[in-house]
């Protein structure tokens, strides 16, 4: 089903994401933190579906619907090494700080700071092109978001 879009995502020198795209490789990345501890959880989910209707301006059938296209493509990609560079060559510096929040956010969506999602998020961050700094005050941010209930 994403063959072709797997295929362009790791060309050689991948070229900017079309948004649809875009879309569709966040979601995946999304999906594969939440399900690094083994368990997708129905807080992760929710949480998922909550950042996409939001990033995206979605209703909750279309975040729903983004985020069962991340879980297909998710299911197909390669190593998480090799997906996130390519996104890192085809999605734009500002927005790879957003994918960063994205993620902490989904990382703390059940309430636990699982170690092979903490340990995920701090490879995926340089992958990305995002120092520990900045992937830490992305933390920061979600986590007052949080705590002010606006997660």
């Amino acid at each position: 089903m994403f063959a072709d879009f797997l295929r362009t995502l790791l060309m050689p020198e991948p070229q900017p994401m079309p948004d649809p795209d875009a879309r569709i490789a966040l979601s995946a990345l999304l999906v594969r933190i939440a399900k690094s501890d083994g368990n997708l959880a129905v807080e992760e989910i929710a949480r998922i579906d909550r950042l996409l209707a939001c990033r995206y301006a979605l209703n909750p059938v279309e975040a729903a619907r983004l985020r069962a296209q991340g879980e297909a493509l998710e299911h197909e990609a390669p190593d998480t090494v090799r997906f996130t560079r390519a996104i890192k060559e085809a999605v734009p510096y500002e927005e790879r700080i957003g994918v960063i929040e994205a993620l902490w956010d989904v990382v703390l969506a059940d309430g636990e700071k699982d170690a092979h999602e903490l340990s995920l998020l701090r490879m995926i961050a340089p992958l990305l092109g995002v120092s520990d700094p900045e992937s830490g005050l992305a933390r920061q941010r979600v986590e007052a978001r949080i705590a002010a209930g606006g997660g």
